[in-house]
C-alpha cells in the first residue's frame, strides 16, 4: 500500500483524485491476490495499474537518470578503493551489493554514500574464493540486473571479470517497471561498452522465470555461472533456478530471516 500512494504521487503530483483512484483500486485487488506467486510479480501488477491510471509511461524515469548521475560521480573514488585493496574482486562485489540499498520499493532511508566511503568486505569469505574459482579465464557470466544507479557500481564488478578473462552479459528489464534499470540506464554508465547487454523479457521487478523470453533462458542455461543481483531477483529465483550467486541487501525481516542475516547486511550466498 505505501509503494501503491508512493508510485501514484511521483506519476500523477498534484492529482489527489487519482491517487485516491489508485488506493481504492488497490485495496480492492488485495484479497484476491494469489499468495503464493513472488513478490515480484504482485508488484507487477501494482505498477500495471499506476501506468494505466495515470497514463504515465515510466513513473521513475527521471529518478533513475539521477540515480544514476549521483553513483557516477562517486564512481572514481569507488573505483580507487576497489584497485587498491587486497581482493579487488571481493571489494568490486561489496560495492555492487552496497549499490542495491538504492531502491524506490525500500521502506526506510540509507545513506549509501556514507556506506560507500568506509568500504570494507562484509560478506563470506568462502563463497567470494567459491565464486572467484568460478569466474576463470573463458567462463561465462550471466549477470542479472537490478536498480539504477546500483548499475553504475556494477560496471566495476564487470571490468574485474573481464580481467579475469570472463564472457560477461548483463541483463536488464525490457519494461519500466520502478526504478529498476533498462537498457537506456546500461548505455547511460557505460555498461554497453564493457560487455554485452540484454533484455530479459520481465516486466516485473525480479527475474519471474515465466515472464522471461527463450532467448534470455537460453543463456541462462548456457552460462557457467549466473550472478542474482537485487533482493527481488532473489525471491523470485530462490529455489527455482540451480546454481545461482545471490548478491543483495536484506531489505526485510523476512527475507533477512531465509537469509540468516541481521536486516540490512550485505548477502553473498549461492542456492
Amino acid at each position: 500500500m505505501r509503494m501503491a500512494v508512493a508510485g501514484a504521487r511521483i506519476a500523477a503530483p498534484d492529482r489527489p483524485d487519482i491517487h485516491e483512484r489508485i488506493v481504492r483500486k488497490w485495496s480492492a485487488m488485495l484479497p484476491e491476490l494469489d499468495f503464493e506467486l513472488c513478490p515480484p510479480s504482485v508488484a507487477s501488477m501494482l505498477n500495471e495499474l499506476v501506468l494505466t491510471e495515470t497514463g504515465c509511461g515510466d513513473v521513475f524515469a527521471q529518478d533513475k537518470v539521477d540515480s544514476n548521475r549521483r553513483v557516477m560521480e562517486v564512481l572514481p573514488d569507488v573505483k580507487r578503493l576497489v584497485d587498491t585493496s587486497e581482493n579487488p574482486l571481493a571489494t568490486a562485489l561489496e560495492a555492487a551489493i552496497i549499490g542495491n540499498y538504492i531502491d524506490r520499493g525500500l521502506d526506510h532511508a540509507f545513506d549509501w554514500r556514507e556506506e560507500l566511503a568506509c568500504l570494507e568486505s562484509s560478506i563470506d569469505d568462502t563463497k567470494v574464493r567459491d565464486f572467484a574459482n568460478r569466474c576463470v579465464d573463458g567462463a561465462s557470466v550471466v549477470i542479472l540486473g537490478d536498480n539504477a544507479g546500483e548499475i553504475a557500481l556494477d560496471t566495476l564488478l564487470v571490468d574485474r571479470l573481464k580481467q579475469l578473462g570472463c564472457r560477461v552479459t548483463y541483463a536488464v528489464r525490457s519494461k519500466p517497471v520502478l526504478n529498476d534499470a533498462l537498457l537506456a540506464d546500461a548505455r547511460m554508465v557505460g555498461m554497453t561498452e564493457r560487455c554485452e547487454v540484454v533484455e530479459s523479457g520481465v516486466d516485473t521487478p525480479g527475474t519471474v522465470l515465466e515472464r522471461c523470453s527463450p532467448d534470455f533462458l537460453y543463456k541462462m542455461r548456457r552460462a557457467d555461472v549466473i550472478l542474482s543481483k537485487g533482493q527481488g531477483n532473489f525471491e523470485a529465483l530462490f529455489d527455482r533456478w540451480e546454481d545461482v550467486f545471490f548478491a543483495f541487501k536484506a531489505k526485510c525481516e523476512r527475507v533477512a530471516e531465509e537469509t540468516g542475516r541481521p536486516l540490512g547486511c550485505s548477502v553473498f550466498m549461492k542456492r
